[in-house]
């Protein structure tokens, strides 16, 4: 039982370092949007590719208000609420096994 245990808890722990790195590329692509970044960079291609698909959906259900684009925050908060939710409850399961 301690297998199951030890791949559940290594699978939140991955999970919660994704995730991670996730939020920490949409803060990056938020702060490059303020400047004028050379979109030919493979940095910004790369930030561009990974963040754009979530946050057009986003945009789509939500729209931009006044301007301001809430996307980006939008993103960043689900991101809290599944490191705080799903990575937190898997390691309880794994606990509890």
């Amino acid at each position: 039982m301690f297998v199951i245990a030890n791949f559940i808890n290594a699978v939140a722990v991955i999970l919660d370092y994704a995730l991670e790195l996730y939020k920490w590329a949409f803060i990056i692509a938020a702060l490059l949007s303020w400047v004028s970044p050379d979109p030919y960079n493979p940095i910004v291609r790369f930030l561009k590719t990974i963040t754009e698909p979530v946050l057009y959906r986003i945009r789509n259900m939500l729209g931009i208000y006044g301007g301001i684009d809430f996307s980006p925050i939008i993103a960043i908060l689900v991101i809290w609420f599944l490191q705080s939710f799903l990575v937190r409850t898997l390691i309880d399961i794994a606990r509890s096994l």
